[in-house]
């Protein structure tokens, strides 16, 4: 007997950064949103902590109107500090209960050990 499996509805990325009053501040994280969507299938967006849109809740909700139910939000901090252990859970809650996207939070992207690397390798070439 063959039995037909539902297809799961896609899985998005929230970039989350904390977000300045400077507008050219975010222009990284918008080369960094654009190699994701790039280089990735997954729908991805930027959402920000305070000062810049969207929130986190709009980023979901942008999200969910492209028909994505889950998502893992990419903290873009280098350390687990209090934004990562306390905003970003209150965000994330927040989050889901206004898109119904269900949301994970990932490690810190400085406490991953590849992003460390790369960053040592800037660090050793603008030190030559």
């Amino acid at each position: 007997m063959v039995t037909k499996t539902k297809p799961r509805a896609p899985k998005g990325i929230i970039l989350f950064a904390h977000g300045s009053r400077n507008a050219a501040w975010r222009k990284p994280f918008d080369r960094l949103l654009k190699q994701v969507q790039t280089q990735g299938s997954a729908p991805a967006v930027l959402a920000f902590g305070e000062f810049m849109t969207p929130t986190m809740s709009e980023a979901a909700q942008a999200l969910a109107r492209t028909g994505v139910k889950r998502a893992v939000v990419v903290p873009l901090f280098l350390g687990g500090g209090a934004h990562v252990r306390g905003d970003v859970p209150r965000l994330t809650l927040e989050a889901t209960a206004a898109s119904g996207v269900k949301l994970k939070i990932a490690r810190a992207i400085g406490e991953d050990a590849a992003t460390l690397a790369a960053m040592a390798r800037y660090c050793l070439a603008v030190g030559k």
